[in-house]
């Protein structure tokens, strides 16, 4: 009603509006006399004119939400629906050929559009040709399985019951294929890859693990549902980057459930320490994720970053850790030093060590190293006896790692009595406490 209006002010003749001047054809030329312009009355008009449509594009736009609320959202649906409609009549209309049907081969375009975006044909025959490729790998795989050995071209087409010559060329579309779409989508590749930067991996492996995804995705995509490529292959890109980061970011590889649980207790500890202005504790992150406070000890200390044995550990850089055990490894028989300063000197060793690399009691660099120190000093006292002596008491202790053998047993083993063995025994712990060398063991023992 409003536009109606609107047109009919707009067309209707009235006395305000200005005359348009004609000429004549005639060969005589005439005097021509006009109206005066009346511009106050026609700009009036114009005004009016002007106000009418504003009215009708606003009861136009009333409408529309009216019927938008009536719909729900129903014209955001019908736009989707006829634009996938509009995909799969593209799609329909290729007059695709089923692979290995017969002895056809899926013609495509590579040079037509070097375009940075596919179309929906371009992307139906490039996934097309990626599935078709998948296809005869997998054929290759079941060959090389059964017969033990790389199958040649020629058994390679027989097995899939099509010439060499489509062989080849559905390999060499697919390998365009996959340079094609690699191509064109860098771009998504790039900006998913970027946002999981500083977990792990540099963004060259991040984006080639999504180039990966991309592919795998590219394989699996129907266009026959009328989605875009872009948003099926977006889901395979994210879970090839979160898979790799999970899989490769660490150089002792942590189970997926352990990595999730890495994340959320990042997270939690982020968000109480805003709140808390502090660092928070094991019982306040467990209570904040709802697990248990030992899952979340045992979580952050399995997630620890492993420290190169190459790392300085002085402020100079002139020393690393390596030296510095290999330093207390050769102290007792490089340095001939008094039992105290010695003692003082390996203790302060050990203890720079264990500052430097905290961990369980059974792993820490000071218990190795004190275990390995204890080893080479035994042996030392046990080259002091003669041969049978040192046999009877490496099997009676398992020095060697062995399980510990009863007197019984070990002279069963040498042919010897319960007895004898017994004596033989005390004897060599009798020698072993006459020798210096125990005193050195005694510092082992505190």
């Amino acid at each position: 009603m409003a536009i109606a209006t609107a047109i009919a002010i707009c067309s209707s003749p009235s006395q305000y509006s200005p005359a348009l001047s004609s000429f004549q054809t005639t060969p005589s030329l005439k005097t021509l006399n006009h109206p005066p312009l009346l511009l106050p009355p026609c700009g009036g008009a114009v005004a009016l004119a002007s106000a009418a449509v504003e009215a009708a594009r606003a009861a136009v736009w009333a409408a529309g939400e009216a019927g938008e609320e009536e719909g729900g959202g129903c014209r955001v649906v019908r736009v989707r629906r006829r634009r996938r409609r509009k995909r799969r009549r593209g799609v329909e209309a290729l007059g695709m050929v089923d692979k290995w049907d017969g002895e056809e081969v899926h013609e495509v375009s590579f040079g037509a559009a070097r375009s940075a975006v596919l179309t929906p044909r371009e992307e139906a025959e490039f996934c097309l040709c990626l599935k078709e490729e998948a296809g005869l790998e997998a054929a290759r795989r079941r060959i090389a399985e059964t017969r033990e050995h790389e199958p040649t071209s020629n058994q390679w087409a027989e097995a899939v019951g099509i010439k060499r010559s489509s062989l080849d060329k559905m390999l060499c579309n697919g390998r365009e294929s996959r340079e094609r779409i690699n191509q064109s989508y860098r771009r998504l590749v790039v900006s998913i890859a970027a946002r999981y930067q500083g977990k792990g991996l540099s963004l060259q492996d991040l984006i080639q693990e999504g180039s990966i995804g991309l592919l795998r995705g590219a394989e699996r995509f129907d266009p026959d549902r009328g989605y875009k490529l872009s948003t099926y292959v977006y889901w395979w890109i994210r879970q090839a980057i979160v898979r790799a980061i999970a899989n490769k970011s660490r150089i002792i590889r942590l189970p997926g459930s352990i990595c999730e649980m890495v994340a959320k207790i990042a997270e939690a500890r982020t968000v109480l320490s805003r709140r808390l202005r502090r660092l928070p504790t094991y019982d306040e992150i467990a209570e904040f994720i709802d697990v248990n406070v030992s899952t979340v000890r045992l979580v952050s200390e399995r997630s620890r970053t492993p420290i190169s044995v190459d790392q300085a550990v002085t402020s100079q850089g002139c020393m690393t850790l390596q030296t510095l055990s290999a330093l207390s490894l050769k102290g007792f028989h490089s340095y001939k030093v008094k039992r105290n300063s010695y003692m003082y000197s390996i203790r302060k060793v050990l203890g720079a060590i264990f500052e430097i690399i905290p961990g369980p009691d059974e792993t820490t660099p000071q218990k190795m190293v004190k275990r390995q120190l204890m080893k080479q000093e035994v042996e030392r006292a046990l080259n002091t006896l003669c041969e049978r002596e040192a046999y009877i008491l490496r099997l009676y202790f398992g020095i060697n790692g062995e399980t510990p053998l009863s007197f019984e047993e070990i002279g069963r083993l040498m042919k010897l009595s319960r007895e004898r063995v017994r004596q033989i025994n005390s004897i060599a712990l009798s020698k072993l406490r006459q020798t210096s060398v125990v005193d050195y063991l005694k510092l082992y023992m505190m």
